[in-house]
């Protein structure tokens, strides 16, 4: 076998392959033995024709195609490697040449990854918010700490803001009851901003017994987005009682002794969010300024098949569930069609440009991944998933998806170099450390998720969720 490899542009090349016929031979004798399983002729036993015959009754041009068929994959892959090329996707594939006892000749068109030269990083620069913590966001966690802890007491007085309604409800949409359009004993906090539109102004100063009717749309259900006429009546008002803030409530909630150590321990529980979220914020601003310095070449069909997964996941998927369709979807966004095609676009471009650089610079750096933490990220990814470890890894096994996990972590790490060798200031002009992190590496990958949630599946997962959404 002969190959040559012709680039196209920086993501594409061109490979051609000539295949001498005595190559073929393995391919033609599978041909003439899957068709002597498939065929009977009078005479001959099954599988037991002769290849002459076959190639009278049933013509030699359908055993050279069955060979070629069987043949292209194999000879592909050897041009491939014989290129060093790094391929993504499905080649589209044209025979030119096949003749019969001399010489099969094809071209095969596939995009590839393209070489990415790193930019010197160590010059970038971002500023992140700092980690202050107020007397304020103190105050704010152990009033929430104190809600979780509160009593409700029935009261006889008309409901009040706050107050805890138990409530029967009946739907209807054009003068019918919805089937699913009724719900008994419903507990309801008046001010949540949970339930139905319109339902707080409804309720607002009715007693135990009272009733009201107004007109919301319905967010879920049979008739999820439609107006619908809501009948409710009140058969409980209770009052929320809060706890008195002092020691024994610091006994009651937590497993402190003094109001005190609550509140020491939800400042320090406030600083270690914030460090947190401020070692993420200086993970994405990184990641963006490296995105702003390297050229990348995005080959089109990769970013067509992610564009088109991640429009297929939302309306499929997320809007599903929710009981949107895209139209509504981009209507409560405010957006037009064209504005979501365009950020779509955006989204997928810089998900791959991510994850492109990123497993560069895995490669330059030759970031390897150890057995304990992928399976620290598998657990971070069970839980975010709500599946139990053992249900996850076991998708994830089944799914062959456990080198995408690797390359996550992987990604993660290399993230965490460039993070460590730039300058990190907050908005106070301290320079901020990130280096003593223990679990660096395991946030960098966290953030790296955030970036490249659909790019990491794009060389293989793209195809098949195109082909999902095309049936």
């Amino acid at each position: 076998m002969k190959s040559a490899v012709e680039t196209l542009n920086p993501t594409r090349v061109r490979l051609t392959v000539e295949v001498p016929f005595e190559e073929l031979k393995d391919s033609l004798d599978a041909a003439y033995k899957k068709i002597n399983q498939q065929v009977t002729v009078k005479g001959f036993r099954k599988g037991k024709i002769p290849a002459r015959v076959i190639d009278q009754r049933f013509g030699r041009g359908a055993v050279l195609e069955e060979a070629v068929n069987d043949a292209l994959p194999k000879f592909y892959t050897e041009a491939v490697n014989e290129g060093e090329l790094n391929v993504l996707g499905q080649p589209e594939v044209d025979i030119t040449e096949l003749k019969d006892g001399e010489l099969l000749a094809f071209t095969a068109e596939v995009d590839i990854r393209p070489e990415i030269e790193i930019p010197d990083y160590s010059g970038i620069e971002v500023e992140v918010d700092p980690v202050e913590v107020s007397d304020e966001d103190v105050d704010k966690a152990v009033e929430e700490l104190r809600e979780r802890f509160a009593s409700t007491a029935p009261v006889e007085r008309p409901a009040e803001d706050g107050d805890v309604l138990t409530l029967d409800l009946e739907a209807k949409v054009d003068g019918e009851v919805l089937e699913d359009g009724l719900a008994s004993d419903v507990s309801y906090t008046i001010g949540s901003g949970e339930l139905l539109d319109g339902i707080d102004e409804a309720v607002k100063g009715l007693e135990a017994g009272g009733e009201a009717t107004f007109t919301s749309e319905l967010k879920g259900g049979s008739a999820a987005g439609k107006e619908a006429e809501i009948t409710v009546k009140v058969s409980k008002v209770a009052k929320r009682e809060l706890p008195e803030l002092d020691d024994d409530f610091a006994q009651l909630a937590s497993e402190f002794d003094t109001l005190e150590e609550v509140r020491a321990d939800s400042r320090k529980r406030l600083e270690n969010m914030k460090q947190y979220d401020q070692a993420t914020q200086a993970q994405e601003r990184v990641l963006d300024a490296l995105l702003e310095l390297a050229e990348v070449p995005i080959p089109e069909k990769l970013l067509e098949d992610e564009v088109n997964t991640r429009k297929h996941n939302l309306e499929h998927h997320q809007l599903g569930q929710m009981g949107l369709d895209l139209a509504k979807y981009l209507e409560i966004q405010g957006k037009t069609a064209e504005e979501f095609d365009a950020e779509t676009r955006e989204q997928a471009i810089k998900g791959i440009k991510t994850q492109f650089i990123l497993d560069e610079l895995v490669n330059k750096e030759k970031l390897n991944v150890d057995q304990e933490e992928l399976t620290e990220h598998l657990m971070r990814r069970a839980a975010s998933s709500g599946m139990s470890p053992d249900q996850f890894a076991q998708a994830v096994v089944e799914g062959g998806q456990v080198p995408m996990l690797v390359g996550e972590v992987a990604r993660g790490k290399a993230l965490a170099v460039v993070v460590e060798a730039v300058t990190v200031k907050d908005t106070n002009g301290e320079v901020v450390d990130l280096s003593d992190e223990e679990d660096e590496a395991a946030e960098a990958t966290e953030s790296t998720e955030a970036a490249a949630e659909q790019a990491e599946q794009a060389e293989g997962d793209a195809a098949e969720a195109k082909a999902d959404s095309d049936k």
